[in-house]
């Protein structure tokens, strides 16, 4: 392999440390010392000072007193680990004092080391080198993983069928993940001409194979939603295989519709999910409560179904928990599937696709964090 040119090679990271200290002594023998290695040196004299280095400059690792005027080190490393920007800035404790209860109190409050004065610079050039290197690598398998579960996400989101890609199918979707890979899925599939299936889908737990089973579900639901079988029997086939697959403990909750427009009929199955919301043209919204059993955990089940005559116009919405569910509302699916029944009156008039986004909106500002990952899947028939 030819050699890269110079200008193609990146230059390697100057390594930034801050020396907090209030002996201007030991601040100027350690700026000399680590400064000879190579390093960019910072200095403070004090806890606020240390503070306002640290948030402006994000240095790579911190050498900071104990026994300082004022706010001491305690009080500095309290405020660093409660700060976002730099809780993972490693800290070695500078200090005079040995005793076994102050170091457990640093390391506690989420010191890396201790260095006891007098010390040696040979010595704490050696620690700092130990523990730059723990934190570059600890950093680059951060990085790393957050770059898989992004390529994950992205895999994940692209099982999810678009309104573009199913055009007859009239539906209009929000998918968002809390986490980098979710545990909320949804699913839409022509099981023949006029007659389609819509899934959405919660898995229990956030964990990385929770993801995986995403796809699963996409394929169960191609084998089994078929003319051949009811709307509760494709669901009862997904379910015995899911129960063969599924890790112990793991489980998922449901909310199938099955709409055939030839006949204007659709066929609801709930598998202990919340309650669909269906809005009739001519008519008030209202839920429909269907018992049913969960998807994955036992053999021996019973999903509650429904099927309503339809019009042309009427919209069914299926929803996850996350949706209607928050701190702020910690209510019963009976209480909070009322939020999300309002919400369906309150966008009646637009369009399916701008209504989904009302929905979410009016459950869940934007300037509220979600808590959980959130699925909408409206249905105009």
């Amino acid at each position: 392999m030819p050699d890269l040119p110079a200008s193609h090679i990146p230059a390697p990271k100057e390594l930034t440390l801050l020396v907090v200290d209030d002996s201007p002594i030991n601040v100027r023998l350690l700026e000399t010392a680590l400064s000879k290695e190579g390093y960019r040196i910072l200095t403070a004299a004090n806890g606020p000072k240390a503070r306002e280095l640290a948030l402006e400059n994000m240095p790579d690792l911190i050498l900071l007193d104990i026994m300082m005027p004022g706010e001491d080190g305690f009080s500095v490393i309290r405020f660093l680990k409660n700060h976002t920007a730099t809780a993972s800035i490693p800290v070695i404790f500078l200090t005079g004092v040995s005793e076994i209860e102050s170091k457990i109190e640093g390391f506690d409050l989420g010191a890396v080391d201790y260095i006891i004065k007098p010390f040696h610079p040979m010595e704490v050039l050696a620690r700092v080198r130990l523990h730059l290197k723990l934190s570059i690598a600890t950093n680059s398998l951060i990085i790393s993983q957050a770059q898989k579960l992004r390529q994950l996400k992205k895999a994940q989101t692209s099982l999810l069928v678009t309104p573009e890609s199913l055009p007859e199918a009239r539906f209009a979707a929000i998918y968002e993940s809390f986490q980098e890979a979710g545990g909320d899925f949804y699913d839409v599939i022509a099981i023949c001409k006029d007659i389609h299936g819509y899934l959405v889908a919660d898995f229990s737990g956030h964990d990385i194979s929770t993801s995986y089973l995403t796809a699963s579900i996409k394929a169960l639901m191609k084998q089994n939603c078929t003319p051949i079988y009811q709307p509760a029997e494709s669901i009862k086939l997904i379910n015995d295989v899911l129960v063969e697959i599924l890790p112990e403990n793991k489980y998922l909750t449901a909310s199938y519709a099955h709409l055939n427009r030839k006949t204007m009929k659709l066929t609801l199955v709930n598998a202990g999910h919340p309650p669909a919301v269906y809005v009739p043209e001519n008519a008030p919204a209202r839920l429909i409560r269907i018992d049913g059993d969960i998807l994955g955990m036992f053999r021996n089940v019973i999903f509650g179904t429904q099927v309503l005559p339809v019009k042309s116009g009427d919209r069914f919405y299926l929803y996850s928990d996350g949706l209607v569910e928050s701190s702020l509302d910690r209510s019963v699916w009976s209480q909070a599937s009322e939020r999300m029944l309002g919400a369906c009156e309150e966008v009646r008039g637009l369009p399916i696709a701008e209504a989904v986004k009302g929905i979410r909106n009016i459950l869940l500002p934007p300037e509220v964090p979600i808590e959980d990952d959130i699925v909408i899947l409206a249905i105009e028939i």
